[in-house]
């Protein structure tokens, strides 16, 4: 049996000649290999605090998870498959929405632990049976849709955020929307981390930040972990994030087998079974739901070290942060100007990546059932519609996401037997005679992400 873990030195472990890859089976020294790692960790830091942030779970325990993911991922990956787990957005707004119904973070944990069983049992039967029934049951004009809807329901918080400290917002947003356009190469790619620091130091000097806890956190500590609390009714919340996720990890798989040139596709389903499982974790532990980090496609596109053996070095730096009370004290005196800044342009992202679903697979509007669907989704998600079924209660997305699979299906069917509806309309949409669906759509944005990235860092 092969050892996961004799990474082969390439070269001299020290030197890389212009276009030279180090591969994932491969490595530098390891003074350099944990550096590339350090650099792993700041990639994804920016985004990764922000949701344990945004939604009230601790950074220390959401960092311990990120770090347990990623190990977890390499494992089961056989360390052929590189990728960091970072906390995903996609589980704001449920969350968001369980702790404004004062059901308690607990709850909150128990629909992420749900969610990740799920994406877990999907991975498993991608595994044995493929994916392309994915994009049968959910095509992209269905999947773009409920991401969109994930992302544009935040936009509320957002301004409850923004108008609290109107001028702290504005300093963070005007500062990310311009660091990526005024500094190149990988500084520009961290502008949400850096736009938060400028957003930061600015509330600072308006007295806006309380340093109180930090004093008197420990710098040593383990992270104030909590189990969850079984509530059936918040799984409606949860269940359509589990799109964001398919389309996230399938996505990174099919980016990676891009800039290495090798064919991952046998790496989905367990891509899919390990971020389940590592969801599943974090949400007994207390931690924020995981996911596959664009981030970290752009720190390989621009080092052309694709070596595993870099991510566990970013899992081990991350663990030992997680390990630092004082650290998570300071990461909580974020305050609320910046996060209202901050979320006004990565809500609007999120929702976006929905979009973008439907541009990378053509999704043709002029068709009526196209139409319908992704029309009455967005009203019914962005407006939040809400009601309750005997105590238990479903807001927009769950609503969204529902009505989006039922109009879709039940319209393309009655068309093609009243013969309204041509065929190909009924069918999963694609972009191109050789198909591209979820995936390959989230492998195209994350594709082109990666493109941009190198030609920055050659300039």
């Amino acid at each position: 049996m092969k050892n996961i873990f004799s990474w082969q030195l390439h070269g001299d472990g020290k030197h890389l000649g212009p276009g030279e890859v180090v591969a994932p089976w491969e490595r530098l020294s390891w003074a350099r290999t944990a550096s590339v790692g350090a650099q792993h960790v700041i990639a994804m830091f920016g985004a990764t605090f922000l949701v344990p942030i945004l939604t009230g779970f601790d950074p220390s325990v959401t960092l311990f998870f990120t770090a347990f993911s990623t190990v977890l991922f390499l494992l089961i990956n056989k360390n052929v498959l590189p990728s960091y787990l970072g906390s995903s957005f996609g589980f704001i707004a449920p969350v968001t929405a369980v702790v404004s119904a004062h059901k308690g973070l607990a709850v909150a944990s128990f629909g992420i632990l749900s969610t990740g069983l799920v994406l877990a049992l999907v991975g498993l039967i991608v595994h044995f049976a493929g994916s392309r029934w994915i994009d049968i049951i959910m095509p992209p004009v269905v999947t773009g849709a409920i991401v969109a809807i994930i992302g544009f329901n935040l936009a509320p918080a957002a301004w409850n955020n923004f108008k609290q400290a109107p001028d702290t917002a504005v300093v963070t947003l005007v500062a990310v929307l311009l660091i990526p356009v005024l500094l190149r190469g990988m500084l520009g790619r961290l502008n949400i981390l850096l736009g938060v620091l400028v957003g930061y130091f600015y509330a600072v000097a308006r007295g806006q930040v309380n340093f109180k806890a930090v004093e008197q956190a420990a710098w040593i500590g383990l992270p104030a972990f909590h189990t969850p609390k079984v509530d059936f009714s918040v799984l409606a919340m949860f269940i359509p994030v589990v799109l964001v996720l398919i389309a996230e990890n399938i996505g990174h798989v099919k980016s990676v087998a891009l800039m290495t040139g090798k064919n991952y596709d046998d790496q989905i389903g367990t891509a899919l079974f390990a971020d389940g499982l590592g969801t599943m974790f974090a949400g007994f532990g207390g931690g924020s739901g995981t996911t596959t980090y664009a981030e970290n496609i752009g720190v390989m596109a621009a080092t052309k070290v694709y070596s595993t053996a870099a991510y566990w070095c970013a899992a081990g730096f991350a663990f030992i942060l997680s390990l630092c009370p004082k650290f998570g004290a300071l990461i909580n005196t974020i305050p609320v100007g910046v996060l209202g800044g901050v979320t006004t342009l990565l809500y609007g992202m999120i929702g976006m990546l929905g979009v973008r679903i439907w541009v990378e697979n053509h999704v043709d509007f002029s068709s009526n059932v196209n139409l319908s669907v992704a029309a009455v989704t967005m009203v019914i998600g962005i407006a939040d519609f809400s009601f309750a079924i005997n105590g238990i209660g479903f807001n927009g997305i769950a609503i969204g996401s529902v009505l989006c699979l039922v109009i879709y299906h039940f319209m393309a069917g009655l068309g093609r037997l009243t013969g309204t509806v041509l065929p190909e309309e009924a069918k999963p949409l694609e972009a191109n005679s050789q198909g591209a669906g979820v995936g390959d759509a989230a492998a195209s944005v994350e594709a082109q992400e990666k493109v941009a990235a190198a030609k920055a860092t050659k300039a």
